[in-house]
């Protein structure tokens, strides 16, 4: 069977098709459906996106707004139910620098592993193949060459090499990829039916869709579809775009990440994809997306939890036309990592504003440490306070839970130069308890909860110069109701 042009495949006005088709492969017939990728945002609505402000505007595409790259979102037949897009694939039409982060659990899933060992070896890449529904964690050898199987096939598809596929997997632990049935009892591997219904779509393309031009479905929908197909148990799918200039050239940058429970990344069930068309060699990239994700995504916490599967990969381009970035130093760099840092921020806080059962954002602000280290670490100790997330769930402004975390951070301070707030509600200075109308701070609890608004909290702990956020999400009932019940 020849090859289909990565190009016909991922921007196939075809999606917009929806139909059934029955065929034969090696004797085992199959039914699938294909899902109309302009209505896939009906699925679940999207995230809101809450990008800290500077010198770049918010655009639509996601992850496809960088030049040079493709996405797309298609029902596979992986999840346990239902027929949300469950195979995400998103691609680059040149070899682009890759940067990877990763979870710190020791029973990493297999997609994890095999990243770790291509990154080892390789400065590039062009694809990412994500599915949902199975974990391919704690699942042996077997669920490793399942994950080298999915990248090889991949690759001879699309004409790339093996080492340029890279793979993402979420689900439940201890299930490898879905090999049983697709609909109705059939049964097909996996992989065949991925290339098949890419296939299908082409000869869709082919036969009835002649001369329509690819600008019919704008690649926010593209993106829109590839950001949905990679959620579980998420309410909302997060995706993001922003163009700013380095080095006076427009550069753009998009990502996309899903992630409700089990958050709690320490990379070094979260998920990110991250692009950009800035040029930059490889050590820089490695070097920045390294500093962002720890400014973003492992400065998040739902629930205490590190998955088996955490997992940021980020590809560049190269394709703007902007100068050679190879030095952190530089102007340019200075001005791609706040773009960066704002992106990974952007969809960090999205995750932490869909935790699971959760009704509002925590957003922890802390100053004054002796270095943006210490900073960070005071604020996740209070971000992800059980105590301090059940409070604000109960509007109950109990303050000294929020003092007890700063606390027993593992940070020293001292305790006169400790000061606290919410919102605009004083309630410490100088490491004394002020005066406060509860009903007023109730209030505040209260209103954010009812709109799912963001819970500010602003910590002091001295004069030095170190800053830090952190991202939490209040504790509710729904929670441990949804985690109780979540494979049965």
């Amino acid at each position: 069977m020849a090859l289909v042009p990565l190009n016909h495949l991922l921007s196939s006005p075809a999606a917009l098709v929806h139909r059934i088709r029955v065929s034969e492969f090696g004797g085992i017939r199959t039914r699938r459906v294909s899902i109309p990728m302009a209505v896939a945002s009906t699925y679940i609505p999207a995230a809101p996106i809450l990008l800290p402000e500077g010198p770049w505007t918010e655009i639509p595409g996601g992850v496809t707004a960088p030049k040079g790259f493709k996405a797309a979102g298609i029902y596979g037949g992986l999840r346990a139910k239902g027929n949300k897009p469950d195979l995400s694939l998103v691609t680059c039409e040149v070899d682009a620098a890759v940067a990877g982060s990763f979870t710190t659990n020791l029973v990493t899933a297999a997609p994890v592993i095999y990243c770790k060992n291509v990154l080892d070896a390789s400065t590039t890449a062009r694809a990412i193949l994500i599915n949902a529904g199975q974990a391919n964690a704690a699942t042996g050898d077997l669920g490793y060459q399942d994950a080298v199987e999915c990248a090889n096939a991949l690759a001879e598809l699309l004409n790339m090499r093996p080492e340029d596929v890279l793979l993402q997997s979420t689900g439940v632990i201890g299930q490898r990829i879905k090999k049983a049935s697709i609909s109705c009892n059939f049964t097909m591997p996996f992989l065949v039916h991925f290339q098949d219904l890419l296939l299908h779509y082409h000869q869709l393309l082919m036969d009835s869709t002649k001369g329509f031009s690819d600008t019919v479905i704008p690649s926010k929908y593209k993106a829109d579809s590839a950001a949905i197909a990679i959620t579980t148990t998420d309410l909302v799918s997060k995706s993001v775009a922003v163009e700013t200039e380095v080095g006076g050239v427009p550069v753009r940058v998009g990502g996309m990440a899903k992630g409700s429970g089990m958050i709690n990344p320490n990379m070094a069930t979260m998920l990110g994809v991250v692009t950009t068309d800035a040029g930059i060699s490889s050590d820089v990239w490695k070097s920045m997306v390294r500093m962002s994700v720890d400014r973003s995504f492992n400065q998040i916490t739902v629930d205490g939890d590190t998955s088996t599967n955490d997992c940021v990969l980020a590809l560049a381009s190269g394709l703007s036309g902007s100068n050679l970035i190879s030095s952190l130093k530089s102007n340019e760099a200075l001005q791609l990592q706040a773009c960066l840092d704002a992106v990974m921020q952007g969809l960090a806080k999205s995750i932490a504003w869909d935790g699971e059962g959760a009704t509002c954002l925590i957003e922890v602000s802390v100053i004054g440490a002796t270095g943006e280290t210490e900073a960070a670490k005071i604020a996740h100790s209070v971000a992800s306070s059980s105590l301090v997330k059940a409070a604000i769930y109960g509007r109950d402004p109990n303050w000294g839970r929020i003092a007890c975390a700063v606390g027993y951070a593992g940070v020293h301070f001292d305790l006169n130069d400790l000061m606290i707030s919410l919102g605009d509600i004083p309630l410490m200075r100088n490491g004394q308890p002020l005066p406060f109308d509860r009903d007023i701070a109730s209030k505040y609890l209260r209103v954010a909860g009812e709109s799912h608004g963001t819970v500010h909290i602003y910590v002091s702990v001295g004069n030095g110069e170190g800053s830090g956020k952190a991202w939490g999400c209040d504790l509710s009932y729904d929670y441990v109701k949804i985690n109780a019940e979540y494979t049965t």
